[in-house]
């Protein structure tokens, strides 16, 4: 009697979903916003390592936490750039939780305590940081470590939606620095050098309209996912 074994054929392993316009938009909307600060970033750290006589004393003297915060804060923002939009996210999950976990968290506590140290150490002239940009900035820093720290501990418990959502909210605010240019550029083109009372309104702006954006997208996604999930039980 002969025997006849049977090979199953393989199976064709399943097609990455397609990342939809609104999505590459997304992507490419949040690089062109990190771009003007990390060009100004970079301009800076290349003054303070040539020693460029322009650069304010601050930095000159104790420039350790202004390069941790701009080095930091480029990775921060153009890695994140890659980690929001849902089908990216799907299409590279390797990628996701490997920049996630060793590039984006530790870049975005580098960002937020680097920014508190400048903040309490650094004697800044006071147009630059009068009391309330001052607070704003102290503020500003401990919600985004705050951010951080629930995202991590959402994760840890497996709470995806909420580790996602709190990462949104840390990255907006950090992103706070591109907004500021369109909130302050065109002022400073039409009327000059801001006083105080108008660099504090410029400056919070920026980082209020990032936070109302944060809220919205994350709102929106919980009300597509929430739609999903009822569509997969009907």
């Amino acid at each position: 009697m002969t025997s006849t074994t049977r090979t199953a054929a393989p199976r064709p392993s399943p097609a990455k979903p397609r990342i939809p316009a609104r999505e590459r938009w997304l992507i490419a909307g949040l690089l062109v916003l990190a771009l003007v600060p990390s060009i100004a970033g970079a301009v800076r750290v290349g003054g303070v390592a040539v020693g460029d006589p322009s650069t304010p004393d601050r930095f000159a003297d104790d420039p350790f936490p202004v390069l941790a915060h701009i080095v930091g804060a480029l990775i921060y923002a153009f890695v994140g750039a890659f980690q929001f939009p849902p089908t990216f996210r799907r299409r590279h999950i390797v990628w996701h939780r490997f920049a996630g976990r060793y590039l984006l968290v530790p870049t975005g506590f580098i960002v937020a305590l680097s920014g508190l140290w400048m903040n309490a150490t650094y004697v800044l002239p006071p147009i630059d940081d009068g009391l309330v940009l001052l607070l704003s900035r102290y503020a500003v820093g401990v919600w985004m470590f705050v951010c951080l720290v629930l995202a991590l501990v959402a994760v840890a418990m497996r709470r995806f939606q909420s580790h996602g959502a709190w990462m949104i909210r840390a990255y907006a605010v950090a992103m706070g620095a591109g907004t500021q240019v369109f909130t302050s550029m065109p002022t400073m083109l039409l009327f000059g050098p801001p006083d105080e009372l108008r660099r504090v309104i410029e400056m919070d702006a920026g980082w209020l309209i990032n936070i109302v954006a944060a809220e919205i997208v994350i709102r929106v996604w919980h009300a597509r996912a929430a739609g999903l999930r009822r569509s997969a039980a009907a």
